[in-house]
């Protein structure tokens, strides 16, 4: 649980209202307001600092040092602040689509909340995923700011998560605890093959789009047009941290050795 003052700064870091009570209406505010000012975004992976998830550190990067991070921080970070706030949440293992494939088990971490007998996934930290939380018990598709989501059912513990027909990631209905995610973090940490090394980027959703830092070259979407431009220096990097997603760094960071020109993230496949 977090203490009254770490839980007034949270509410204050992404704007929003501290429910009255743990209700659908409330999670589908606090969701909105986190996924709109938390940035997912790699750069502690490519500084090769510690990555926190297991404890309170997470929500201090977050909070005070107002970062975003992968979705092991976002989401674990977003589980504390719901758990103070009374709702009843559990930790999810996932696995990502990407290129039409469903990679290496369990590299998604997510989170479920049952209100009023009605489950609904809680993902904050998937880049280009659902702004308001999703219904688990319906095939139907739920119309959402940044797509047609639906979810379809592929065993009786795991289902796929729907973007515009396209699979984002599978969701296992297993409860884990955050122990359960180290090999997953460590992975992604050391791997030459992780794509949070492979791909320096910082991303967050703006109320008509997106946008998108990814080492030097900022876009940013618009509704349906996207300016695309390579940034040209150190200084204007470090400009557009601040500017777009509120991160002030002393100088640029540096892309990771594994980096790769040629890799895509899921949020730019989209």
């Amino acid at each position: 649980m977090l203490d009254e003052s770490t839980t007034t700064a949270y509410l204050e870091r992404i704007s929003a209202r501290r429910p009255d009570r743990p209700d659908l209406d409330s999670l589908r505010h606090l969701h909105e307001r986190h996924v709109l000012s938390v940035p997912f975004e790699s750069l502690d992976y490519q500084l090769g600092r510690e990555v926190h998830y297991k404890d309170k550190r997470v929500v201090d990067k977050i909070v005070h040092q107002r970062r975003g991070g992968g979705c092991g921080e976002i989401n674990t970070s977003f589980f504390y602040l719901l758990e103070t706030l009374g709702y009843s949440v559990r930790l999810h293992h996932g696995r990502v689509w990407i290129g039409g494939e469903l990679k290496a088990p369990y590299n998604h971490l997510l989170v479920s909340a049952e209100i009023d007998g009605r489950r609904w996934i809680v993902d904050t930290g998937f880049g280009k995923g659902s702004r308001y939380p999703l219904a688990m018990d319906t095939a139907d598709a739920q119309p959402d700011p940044h797509g047609e989501f639906s979810l379809r059912v592929v065993d009786d513990r795991s289902t796929d998560v729907l973007c515009n027909g396209k699979p984002l990631y599978r969701f296992y209905d297993d409860p884990v605890t955050l122990s359960d995610f180290d090999q997953v973090i460590w992975w992604y940490r050391t791997s030459p093959d992780s794509l949070l090394l492979q791909n320096m980027f910082c991303q967050l959703p703006l109320d008509d789009g997106w946008v998108l830092l990814k080492d030097d070259v900022l876009s940013i979407t618009r509704g349906k047009e996207t300016t695309t431009e390579k940034l040209a220096d150190d200084a204007a990097v470090l400009a557009a941290y601040e500017e777009w997603f509120g991160i002030s760094f002393d100088e640029r960071p540096t892309p990771s050795p594994h980096r790769s020109s040629s890799v895509r993230m899921a949020f730019e496949e989209k």
